[in-house]
């Protein structure tokens, strides 16, 4: 999908029925559709009420329109909001109506919104923001998401990029001075002391919790042998029967995931197949990708024996299905927990939320996401690479530089992630 010449539209508001609905009309011919539906089209940035017919005439219904000439659109084109009642009938209708009108097609999904980043409206960064702002569950989710798509994270890269274009041109003009011996140490000097605070600037940035823990939740994987009572703590986490839980060793076999949020903070809760020697072709295969889980957790909950806990850096070791009468001889720290009596739960989800908040960005403090920090790090990487005593590897390593930071904002070297980027979004958006 890329910037193209088509017109397109989309009901761009919550499914029917509603009190009001919005169909969006974007392109070049978005006001000569619109004014086929509606006659003459109010002023820009001004509501006008419309009595909305098809082709033959007929009375689809009546509604508000809104004009947005382009450049200056959400879109960077020329477009047409339709706030009109939000029944099933009147919005099927419309867009029925729409889908006949010649050089008119549906809209794809997340294409008003990558038509806003291909035409300068947005940057990738403030894309990837409103994707976020979409999936939104918590407060903190809520609140990171906006702050990127308002823009944070380019205002900052965009500082770093005009920096390295100073220090870039420094360079240059430092080649040209080359048979100049004390011009040419000074102006070294102060590129290296430049670059090294940039580096440094970059490295603080780098050093803040990622953006994944936010946006999908901490990764707690609940790990042990057989029949420890994984399935069932999971359970009762979570206030429901998500997993299987039985006597028969083996049961869970594959990797069973479950959001849920404890005091705001996103958790994933991840119930893995029991740890043991043996057992058939399958359950060895989950048992595989149990380990899998451990590794990539950000917690794990161990509900086996404390001597061999996985080697992990956070890590709770629990003393599972403390009711019963042969489970009263606690190991020395371990937290005691029954999912039938519900002992210990409280002070389990306590310690998780503890964890939780050092995982996470803090309030009002904008967090990367992991592309954005790989880029950022190839560039704080190019900087290191400066050497003040060469000065044409420094004015290369400037431009791997800017080629890198220009990747976070999506100027260049983004192209194979815009696709995967746009469909999590929906149709009308």
């Amino acid at each position: 999908m890329s910037i193209s010449a088509d017109t397109i539209f989309a009901h761009s508001s919550g499914r029917p029925p509603a009190a009001i609905a919005v169909i969006r009309i974007t392109g070049p011919d978005a006001h000569r559709v619109a004014e086929g539906l509606c006659g003459s089209l109010p002023v820009p940035r001004q509501a006008g009420l419309r009595t909305l017919r098809s082709a033959g005439g007929e009375i689809l219904d009546d509604a508000l329109v809104l004009r947005f000439d382009g450049p200056a659109s959400v879109t960077g084109e020329h477009l047409v909001e339709l706030h009109c009642h939000g029944s099933r009938a009147v919005v099927a209708a419309i867009l029925r109506e729409l889908a006949t009108s010649p050089g008119l097609r549906e809209a794809l999904p997340g294409e008003f919104t990558r038509r806003s980043f291909e035409n300068g409206r947005i940057d990738l960064t403030q894309a990837e923001g409103l994707a976020d702002l979409l999936e939104a569950e918590t407060e903190g989710q809520r609140r990171a998401a906006l702050q990127v798509t308002g823009g944070a994270i380019r205002r900052q890269v965009e500082l770093w990029r005009d920096e390295l274009l100073v220090l870039s041109a420094k360079a240059e003009a430092a080649i040209d001075y080359a048979d100049e011996e004390d011009e040419t140490q000074t102006q070294a000097a102060d590129l290296a002391q430049a670059a090294s605070q940039l580096r440094s600037d970059i490295a603080s940035w780098l050093a803040r919790p990622r953006a994944e823990p936010l946006r999908h939740g901490v990764r707690v994987v609940i790990a042990g042998p057989p029949n420890a009572g994984k399935s069932s703590l999971l359970n009762s986490l979570v206030g429901i029967d998500r997993a299987i839980v039985s006597q028969e060793p083996g049961t869970t076999r594959d990797v069973i995931e479950v959001p849920v949020s404890f005091a705001g903070i996103p958790f994933l809760l991840i119930d893995t197949a029991g740890l043991r020697t043996g057992g058939g072709a399958i359950e060895s295969v989950g048992i595989q990708r149990a380990e899998q889980q451990i590794a990539a957790a950000d917690v794990v909950l161990w509900m086996g024996r404390p001597e061999v806990a996985p080697d992990h850096p956070r890590i709770i070791r629990l003393h599972g299905q403390v009711d019963r009468l042969d489970r009263h001889d606690i190991p020395p720290g371990s937290l005691a927990v029954s999912s039938i009596t519900g002992a210990g739960l409280e002070s389990l989800v306590e310690q998780l939320t503890i964890l939780g908040r050092t995982l996470l960005p803090e309030a009002d403090v904008v967090a990367l996401n992991d592309r954005q920090a790989k880029a950022l790090r190839e560039v704080a990487d190019a900087v290191s690479s400066a050497s003040p005593k060469e000065l044409e590897l420094t004015a290369e390593a400037f431009r791997q530089a800017r080629s890198a930071i220009d990747r976070v904002t999506g100027s260049a070297g983004v192209e194979d992630l815009l696709d995967s980027l746009f469909r999590r979004f929906c149709l009308g958006k």
